[in-house]
């Protein structure tokens, strides 16, 4: 390797962990503590959820942020436990325990790492558009949601009068501080400033607000190495896999749509595969250390973003923060108000929602309005992994039945008295109907040729109606010509030959010439058939 080629490799790999310049490291570091500040509620949060204690969240939310930021494919994206995994959890927990959840999140790494290893993270290219509007504000609504239940006092009573006010104005000062701190400076990120400003305030005055503390004491020591004690037998591999499968699915899914999000902000490029794999390796690592498992963290994402965290090093050192939280510092993290947390995440409520797509309505088609629509409120009403499924299937309807309207075909009559069907648009299973109308089995000459030069047979269901064509003018003593098949066509066909069989397929060579103007034209033609 030359000395050129070592240097710029070792550009890179400062560049990508944040150690280009001392400001980096110190926006990359405040970025990741204040992250971290905000991951205590959430994993405590998730936990309750989940039905386990509040070290098993905070623990998946330092193992699986420390290994997805040095491994990850995305650069600043941020991951531990989330709520949309949670929630698969809870029925597995309730019924089996605590150690069938730890065998299934290790069985789960797995499976992520093999779909790493596999390249199944490029299929996320298949996610249309509107699907990823539809995801990103109805994640932001659950978000928002997620928030009301810190405005119920312990009996599950909405707060009112001086408390509910009190709270209200906390969340309301910390947003104003997020919202203009960057205009003062930007030497310390809005939100830890705001967690910083809000945390004295309270303290030095003695306001009664409900604070970390109130949820559940976060002070531990390191996570132990733990094999999950699950008998080895068969009925219980059985019943950890279906449940090992919707996590890896749902974990895969979020932390994929969270890696083209963060792209499309930072107008940077991630790995899907390299993602798929970390997040593997990650859970398959927490299974082992008593963690609930987890995944990309969407609202922590954009706090490090919008705190100015773009490279390895944010996630780190929010990682490592959560690791001193619960070591060294509970007691101050345990004094934050929920009301200075709560006013972060309304404001990465205000900043995840695509305002602009409320601008679409009467500007894009109504099935994709439509999509937006529903896959926001699937994802609201149930999780996002269904929301993205039934909103991928109904695009991919949709699309079926708009290119299916396109296939047609022009009609002549050559100097040799046969008819030419020139067919244009794909033969797949949404335009075979539409296929059979265009031809006159009955009314048509004794040879008829269809011509595929501005057409693709996409499928089987082509291949099956190509046949049918092909009975129908044998069963009037007519002869059938297909003509300029694409060669994926062809091998189609041959593949086929036991089920589709057609009188004659022709492959015409066109010669070309250029005449006395410059200009290209076919001067003659010749014809194989097989």
């Amino acid at each position: 390797m030359t000395e050129r080629a070592k240097t710029a490799r070792g550009s890179g790999w400062r560049q990508e962990f944040g150690l280009t310049s001392l400001g980096r490291i110190k926006t990359e570091s405040f970025s990741g503590l204040t992250v971290a500040l905000a991951l205590v509620p959430e994993a405590v949060a998730f936990a309750f959820v989940a039905h386990v204690n509040p070290l098993v969240g905070l623990y998946a939310a330092f193992i699986v942020g420390l290994i997805t930021a040095f491994f990850g494919g995305r650069p600043g994206m941020i991951s531990g436990a989330t709520g949309a995994l949670a929630v698969v959890m809870v029925s597995l927990v309730v019924n089996h325990g605590v150690e069938y959840l730890f065998a299934t999140v290790v069985l789960m790494g797995i499976i992520q790492i093999i779909a790493g290893i596999t390249h199944l993270g490029k299929f996320i290219r298949m996610v249309p558009h509107p699907v990823m509007l539809g995801f990103v504000n109805g994640l932001a609504i659950v978000i928002f949601l997620a928030q009301l239940g810190q405005f119920k006092d312990n009996t599950g009573a909405w707060l009112t009068g001086v408390p509910l006010y009190l709270m209200l104005g906390l969340v309301v000062l910390t947003m104003l501080i997020i919202h203009f701190m960057p205009r003062i400076t930007k030497a310390v990120p809005g939100p830890l400033m705001a967690i910083v400003v809000v945390t004295l305030l309270v303290i030095g005055l003695g306001l009664d607000s409900p604070r970390v503390g109130d949820l559940a004491s976060i002070a531990g020591g390191l996570p132990e190495f733990h094999v999950p004690e699950m008998p080895l037998t068969w009925d219980s591999f059985m019943i950890i896999l279906p449940y090992a499968f919707i996590l890896a699915a749902v974990g895969l899914i979020e932390s994929l749509l969270t890696l083209n999000l963060v792209s499309d902000m930072t107008d940077t490029h991630g790995g899907a595969s390299r993602e798929c794999a970390a997040q593997g390796a990650a859970n398959l690592v927490t299974g082992f250390f008593g963690g609930m498992g987890g995944c990309a963290m969407i609202g922590q994402s954009m706090i490090n973003v919008k705190s100015g965290g773009r490279t390895r090093l944010s996630g780190i050192v929010a990682a490592l923060s959560l690791l001193g939280f619960i070591l060294f510092a509970s007691g101050l993290i345990e004094q934050i108000p929920l009301a200075a947390l709560i006013g972060v995440m309304f404001m990465v409520v205000i900043g995840t929602f695509a305002w602009n797509s409320l601008k679409l309505i009467g500007t894009i088609p109504r099935h994709d309005i439509f999509v937006i629509i529903f896959v926001t409120a699937i994802t609201v009403a149930y999780d996002l992994a269904m929301a993205v499924v039934a909103g991928v299937i109904i695009s991919a309807l949709v699309f079926a039945w708009e290119t299916a309207k396109h296939t047609h075909a022009s009609q002549e009559i050559d100097e040799n008295g046969s008819k030419v069907y020139r067919i244009f648009g794909p033969l797949f299973f949404g335009s075979v109907a539409s296929f059979f109308e265009l031809f006159d089995p009955k009314g048509d000459p004794d040879d008829v040729i269809v011509d595929f030069l501005d057409s693709r047979v996409l499928d089987h269901s082509g291949l099956e109606a190509i046949d049918a064509l092909a009975v129908k003018y044998e069963a009037e003593g007519k002869r059938l010509h297909l003509r300029h098949l694409s060669a994926d066509c062809r091998r189609l066909l041959d593949k086929a030959r036991q089920t589709v069989e057609v009188s004659v397929i022709e492959d015409p060579e066109y010669g070309v010439a250029v005449d006395y103007e410059g200009n290209y034209k076919i001067i003659g033609t010749s014809q194989k058939e097989t």
